[in-house]
């Protein structure tokens, strides 16, 4: 039986690093090659911003200074990289790359000069580039200097020296995680709302040309042809059929146009409020629906349209594919959030992988930080619930 690990053979934190011994590992060695380096790097980096600060500076008198600038904190993002791919391979410190700066796609040039001027990362690393001299010189001193005098203690001391270092480059080159994490988020959730927006227009051109538009074109023709018959004097049954065909139509092209309405913004959403509107849908459905609404208020009009297509929807997959005999719908709000719960008694199965329906929901309200979550076992029931932030309404 293997002996449980000490706590002298477990790692110290999240970059794995091995503790510090008398005896030289090569973790140690890796150490002391980062911080003989760390001269000689330091020397570079230090001169770039030096050279940076100087010339940038003096030309900001003229029209190049700025865009000089720029191009130098470009600059340093590179600078950067390499740090960080140093630390990593010697120091095994773990730290993500940066979001790239969206410079094709800033706009006009005077845009994409002031997003590059104002990269925080490129900042950031002038700043560590600055400061990295002075240390680079102790840590090349000590370090060499104990390599032939104190190298019984020589890994406590590397350990010290390197933890600094690397707490440098977790401080100083390490992206900041909440503000990246929200720029990726940001940028997904704005594809998703132009792809639905784009997908919504095709559906209504097409809901529009294949639908009311061709119901009205036959009813032109139609009433056309009667127009010419009467001209004709010959008022006949025929024409009085054809009228009646023509009345069919107009009372067809009616309720589609109607149903188009209801599918962009329904009157009763607007009229009377989120429980109305839930109700009428609810009465369209299938299945036995029971709605429970229980709101002090109107929520904004954007999270009450969100919030009723996302329960028509759920309603319609209902009546399509659950073979449910019964459902219910309750709508409440906790605090600054506005849950939406469905369920049904059907044969479950659902998930966001199943179809482009439900992982649709689930990006529309990602789009707006809600969250959709499916529970449905194979069996029954499913419940979907969906959470939407509660944004008052402005009159």
């Amino acid at each position: 039986m293997t002996a449980p690990a000490s706590a002298a053979d477990r790692t110290d934190g999240p970059d794995r690093v091995p503790p510090a011994r008398f005896a030289l590992a090569v973790h140690t060695w890796k150490e002391i090659a980062h911080l003989l380096l760390n001269l000689p790097v330091a020397l570079l980096g230090f001169t770039y911003v030096f050279t940076v600060v100087l010339v940038s500076g003096v030309l900001t008198l003229t029209v190049i200074g700025l865009p000089l600038l720029a191009v130098c904190l470009l600059g340093a993002r590179q600078l950067g990289k390499l740090e960080r791919i140093r630390s990593r391979a010697l120091l095994g410190v773990r730290v993500e790359e940066p979001t790239p700066l969206p410079i094709a796609r800033g706009g006009g040039p005077m845009q994409r000069l002031w997003l590059a001027l104002k990269d925080p990362v490129g900042w950031r690393t002038l700043l560590y580039d600055f400061i990295r001299l002075p240390w680079g010189i102790l840590t090349f001193t000590l370090v060499l200097t104990s390599l032939f005098v104190l190298w019984p203690v020589l890994p406590f001391i590397t350990r010290g020296l390197a933890n600094v270092d690397r707490a440098m480059v977790r401080g100083l080159l390490s992206p900041s995680d909440e503000l990246e994490r929200r720029i990726a988020e940001l940028e997904s959730d704005r594809g998703i709302v132009v792809d639905t927006a784009a997908a919504d227009l095709r559906r209504i051109e097409r809901d529009l040309h294949d639908g009311a538009q061709a119901r009205l074109v036959n009813l032109a023709m139609g009433l056309g042809l009667a127009k010419e018959k009467l001209r004709e004097g010959q008022a006949d049954e025929h024409v009085a059929t054809m009228v009646a065909e023509a009345h069919g139509e107009v009372k067809l092209a009616l309720q589609e146009l109607r149903d188009l309405a209801r599918g962009i913004h329904p009157a009763v959403l607007t009229d009377r409020g989120l429980d109305a509107a839930l109700s009428s849908v609810a009465s369209r459905c299938t299945v036995p629906v029971a709605v429970t609404a229980d709101l002090p208020a109107r929520p904004a009009p954007a999270i009450e349209g969100i919030a009723y297509f996302t329960v028509s929807e759920l309603l319609q997959n209902i009546s399509k594919h659950s073979r449910a005999r019964s459902a219910s719908v309750e709508v409440w709000r906790s605090d600054d959030r506005l849950l939406i719960q469905v369920r049904d008694d059907g044969r479950g199965g659902a998930s966001l992988e199943g179809g482009s329906g439900m992982r649709g929901l689930a990006e529309r309200l990602g789009a707006v930080d809600g969250l959709f979550v499916v529970d449905s076992p194979v069996g029954g029931p499913t419940v979907v619930t969906a959470e939407l932030p509660w944004r008052d309404r402005k009159e």
